[in-house]
């Protein structure tokens, strides 16, 4: 039996960019656009409506933006989707500051119509979508106005949690840090655990910004 369609929300304030989306989305049989928004506070009402799998969330729209309209979608539904971050540039502030607020990674609105579906598709497996220079320029700029202080969190990490969480943040997939480590993906998939565990991070993406906010990767710069 064959899988119900991803279902996807699509929030942006340009009608264009709105149409684009569901059209590259719409050729697919896998992924069915279900509803589109063009405020954040709009976007908010639809995904607790809609209950979609995916939501393409644009991070500068009228009454709320998309950082604060993922704050409001993570902490209010207990099925959450999946945010995905649709942005113009990749040094903007406000991605990182989505990325801060629990979405699960970002792309850029000139990006091919394949890496969108692609984008789409990783996602909704669970993965998170990072560009690690991107995040590391960005996590960068935050550190200059609030200097990341040791996390109590770092010193109860494990080595080879500490490896794991280095090589997530240059981006390696479970099977890529396997093959790298020397060692099976469910032992990865282990420290993953323990990682997400002891940062109090819901996904990869939450534990790589923890790690620069903490100080954990930013020594290294």
């Amino acid at each position: 039996m064959s899988r119900p369609p991803l279902r996807i929300v699509v929030a942006d304030d340009e009608r264009m960019v709105r149409t684009a989306l569901r059209v590259i989305l719409a050729a697919e049989p896998d992924l069915e656009v279900v509803g589109e928004a063009a405020t954040g506070a709009e976007a908010v009402s639809l995904v607790r409506s809609l209950e979609p799998d995916i939501v393409l969330m644009d991070v500068r729209m009228p009454e709320i933006d998309g950082i604060r309209a993922t704050e409001q979608i993570l902490a209010t539904m207990a099925r959450a989707p999946r945010i995905l971050v649709v942005t113009t540039f990749d040094n903007d502030s406000y991605v990182y500051d989505a990325l801060r607020a629990g979405a699960a990674g970002f792309l850029l609105k000139r990006a091919d119509p394949e890496e969108l579906i692609g984008a789409v598709r990783l996602v909704a497996r669970g993965d998170c979508l990072l560009f690690p220079a991107a995040v590391r320029t960005l996590a960068t700029v935050h550190a200059a106005t609030a200097a990341p202080a040791a996390a109590p969190w770092v010193a109860r990490l494990t080595e080879r949690e500490a490896d794991v969480l280095r090589l997530m943040a240059t981006g390696l997939s479970n099977q890529e840090m396997s093959e790298r480590l020397g060692v099976g993906p469910q032992t990865v998939k282990t420290h993953v655990a323990g990682v997400l565990a002891k940062t109090g991070s819901r996904d990869r993406t939450q534990a790589v910004i923890a790690a620069y906010e903490g100080g954990f990767l930013m020594k290294k710069s």
